[in-house]
């Protein structure tokens, strides 16, 4: 059987950096202008600033107009994966804001988040099952940080209800996921936070914790695990998550370039 590269996708979690701007953007770079820049690098990325409030349509339907060749993840909102705060009407105004995307075909899944003291238990399920209820049309991916969903039977209930599971490579602490090559979907996620095993847990702003420049040596064991989610999903996303000072640019290229992927129709959307 042929080997699946086409159904690989990478790219970076979060695009629009100040700190990029030198390192990857050019200097004077106007912020509106970044997505469109970025496109013709990438063929995918994460939309992460709906964790932080809810998606607008009108927002939404923008960026997909900016860079219309791209496949978008976009995550769910915090008081969803952190709060545990669904509702029918915050599902219905989640899904208002991302459906221009899903429209035009370009919303390749919603990443749902959570936090580490999100554990495996049986409440945990009973929102994994609402989430799924919600949004499972729309490709539902699964990011524990807890890892005590390292587990057979999670893989089973998440096979079940369809819903994806993101592998991750993080510093190797005690409590957090190891290295994975699962799929539970047709989707099937990694995202790469970088070994910043000092700042994890003891950081003054978040993105101290996700600095880290990985050295080729170390994403070469990722290469085989990609791949072998890869045969068994219809789309297989890889982002990377160590944004600082475009750290993030520099890994996904080079996982790119490990992985035999090459943008297949980079497009030239136009600048506005």
């Amino acid at each position: 059987m042929a080997e699946k590269k086409q159904n690989i996708l990478i790219g970076t979690s979060g695009y629009s950096y100040q700190d990029w701007k030198g390192p990857f953007y050019p200097g004077d770079i106007k912020d509106r202008d970044m997505l469109a820049f970025y496109a013709r690098r990438f063929p995918t990325v994460e939309i992460n600033f709906t964790y932080y409030r809810l998606p607008a349509a009108r927002t939404i339907a923008a960026i997909a107009r900016k860079a219309p060749h791209l496949s978008y993840a976009v995550k769910l909102t915090g008081d969803i994966t952190h709060e545990g705060k669904l509702t029918k009407e915050l599902a219905a105004d989640y899904r208002r804001g991302v459906q221009p995307m899903a429209d035009v075909g370009v919303l390749g899944c919603l990443l749902a988040q959570f936090p580490w003291r999100f554990k495996y238990t049986p409440a945990a399920m009973e929102l994994l099952k609402n989430i799924a209820g919600h949004f499972g049309d729309l490709n539902v991916v699964a990011e524990f940080r807890n890892d005590s969903w390292a587990d057979d039977d999670v893989f089973r209930q998440l096979s079940e209800m369809k819903v994806g599971f993101c592998n991750v490579d993080e510093p190797q602490l005690k409590g957090l996921l190891p290295a994975t090559a699962v799929a539970t979907s047709a989707v099937g996620y990694f995202r790469f936070h970088g070994r910043n095993a000092k700042k994890w847990w003891r950081h003054e702003k978040a993105a101290e914790r996700y600095d880290y420049l990985y050295a080729r040596r170390e994403l070469e064991d990722w290469v085989p695990r990609v791949k072998e989610v890869a045969a068994k999903t219809e789309k297989t996303y890889v982002f990377m998550n160590n944004h600082p000072l475009g750290q993030a640019v520099t890994n996904a290229e080079m996982m790119m370039d490990m992985l035999g992927v090459a943008l297949e129709s980079p497009g030239d959307a136009a600048l506005f």
